[in-house]
């Protein structure tokens, strides 16, 4: 049987169809303290059993997994000139098990995805990486379904080893998201079991930034809807004084600082699209839990003032106790519009002096707010970050939400390259933080009803795939998918660029990136090749080898 294998780049995407465009490689190069990906492109003439084996002496640190395939509605914007496609189709992303043994169709191509990762103390030099396959199911070389194949690249691992990640990066993780897909009791110790495993996953993959639900956080929920509850505070009202027990919140934080998380970002104090309303709190009062604030009582309410004033002191006693000064962030309310101004102003004005020192950050791309000195760190997104650059901000972030057009994204239907490329884009602009909101919804628009994420990837028709989730739900924690992987290789990219620039300034790294191109890179106007993409990290690599 006619069998063909090819080592291609992480930034390829294999479809399962019968012709692919993807170039070779033959050799990979990295440091220490990265992980670096490639794949290995299969399609046979005939259905077929796939074996396969890796011989290297870096086996120990080589995990290998299949490229799974999920349907897709809308994997793109139409108009976006630089798609792969935004037809509805299987597109691939979740990274499955594989166990030596995978399946493919007839004349399609499948992928292996195959992760490196290179500890401290490994010999610098060239390790040869030799993969093997055969059918399983063939007796001899004299049957029709026999086939064998033999592929090997050259990994490098050179004398350096990537900085501590210097960028505050969140992806927004829904702590209900978790007990609703698993059918579990919030806060349990199942429900704990599997937190820890994905605040694992999360600081595994540069996201060190974390999303607290204080309360249950009213972020898409439409209006008078409310997400399952999942509130950290224990909370107890008597006499008009509130009692804050704050023992979940406390092992909500050791557990994340223990996974490597560095950051913390508390739920928003006011409902999304104009603060106009109170979060979902519920309030044990006489021995009954009620829902005390939600859709039903107004931001501006004085028993909401009350609650904020009591609050407030005992809870930034126990973070500065925790060592989080500086690095806890408070939150008002997310993506206002001009028609909210005055709705977030007065939020603002009530939240803003009870968090003392801490900072503030929200999700807005209307300047408004900035020169109105209602918030200053906003966080604009990625089609706005050139007017914000022009502005003298505290702490300079960015987001992108999943529907833009020309800027860098993961969706489903764009080029690995423009999700990569955004390392590069946040160490040009020199950016402090960066914000998305999607690390796990598994729910439709505007949380209605919860959904299967290997099914349903537009989140009700509602977004690109790629955007509202970078984890899909397995059986015991989570899978990994192909546009995760690209987005940790973009912020090691950005990690390598930081330690290049510690050794030849950062003007020299800035003439290193432009060097063959004509114009100057933006956050809207970017080389789009992948080998472009690739060759700049080979000279960066090249430049960090001590002489």
């Amino acid at each position: 049987m006619l069998f063909q294998s090819l080592l291609i780049s992480s930034l390829e995407k294999v479809f399962c169809r019968q012709n692919l465009d993807a170039e070779a490689i033959t050799a990979i190069s990295s440091g220490y303290g990265e992980v670096v990906s490639f794949q290995i492109a299969c399609c046979a003439e005939d259905n077929a059993r796939v074996a396969f084996e890796c011989e290297s002496e870096l086996l120990p640190y080589i995990k290998i997994r299949e490229v799974g395939l999920v349907p897709c509605e809308l994997p793109a914007m139409p108009d976006d000139p630089d798609i792969l496609s935004c037809e509805p189709g299987i597109y691939p992303d979740p990274l499955y098990p594989v166990n030596g043994l995978f399946k493919i169709s007839r004349r399609n191509w499948y992928a292996l995805w195959v992760s490196v990762s290179i500890p401290d103390n490994l010999t610098p030099g060239s390790y040869p990486v030799t993969f093997r396959f055969h059918n399983p199911d063939a007796s001899s070389s004299d049957d029709y379904n026999y086939f064998s194949e033999t592929q090997s690249l050259s990994f490098e691992v050179l004398p350096f080893k990537l900085p501590e990640q210097q960028l505050i990066c969140t992806n927004w993780f829904y702590a209900d998201c978790i007990f609703t897909h698993y059918e579990i009791s919030c806060w349990s110790d199942d429900h704990w079991n599997l937190l820890e495993k994905y605040f694992l996953n999360m600081a595994q993959h540069g996201l060190n930034m974390l999303l607290t639900p204080l309360w249950t956080v009213p972020l898409d929920t439409a209006v008078n809807h409310e997400r399952p509850t999942a509130q950290l505070l224990d909370i107890e009202l008597a006499d008009g004084v509130y009692k804050f027990d704050f023992a979940r919140l406390q092992r909500w934080i050791d557990l994340a600082l223990n996974c490597g998380i560095k950051y913390f970002e508390m739920s928003h104090a006011f409902t999304q699209w104009g603060a106009s309303f109170t979060p979902k709190v519920i309030v044990r009062e006489n021995g009954v839990e009620k829902k005390m604030f939600g859709w039903h009582v107004a931001a501006d309410s004085p028993e909401y003032r009350n609650f904020l004033q009591q609050l407030m002191p005992p809870l930034l006693k126990l973070l500065r106790e925790a060592g989080l000064a500086g690095r806890c962030y408070f939150h008002v309310s997310d993506e206002p519009t001009d028609a909210h101004l005055e709705a977030y102003r007065k939020a603002m004005e009530l939240f803003r002096p009870l968090t003392e020192d801490f900072p503030v950050i929200d999700a807005l791309s209307d300047l408004k707010f900035f020169h109105y000195g209602l918030v200053s760190r906003p966080v604009p997104n990625t089609e706005e970050l050139d007017e914000f650059m022009k502005e003298d901000i505290e702490q300079r972030w960015v987001y992108y939400a999943g529907n833009y057009e020309q800027v860098p994204n993961r969706q489903f239907g764009m080029p690995s390259a423009r999700n990569r490329i955004l390392g590069l884009i946040l160490y040009l602009y020199d950016l402090d933080g960066f914000l998305n909101w999607g690390y796990n919804f598994w729910y439709t628009q505007y949380s209605l009803q919860p959904l299967d994420p290997f099914k349903d990837t537009n989140a009700g028709r509602a977004f690109c795939g790629g955007g509202s989730f970078m984890v899909y739900p397995g059986e015991t924690g989570p899978v990994d998918s192909l546009h995760y992987e690209v987005f940790r290789e973009g912020l090691q990219d950005l990690r390598a660029l930081r330690l290049l620039e510690s050794h030849i300034g950062r003007d020299a790294v800035v003439s290193l990136i432009h060097e063959g191109l004509d114009y100057r890179i933006n956050i809207k106007n970017y080389p789009r090749e992948s080998i472009w993409l690739l060759e700049l990290r080979r000279r960066i690599n090249q430049r960090l080898i001590p002489k």
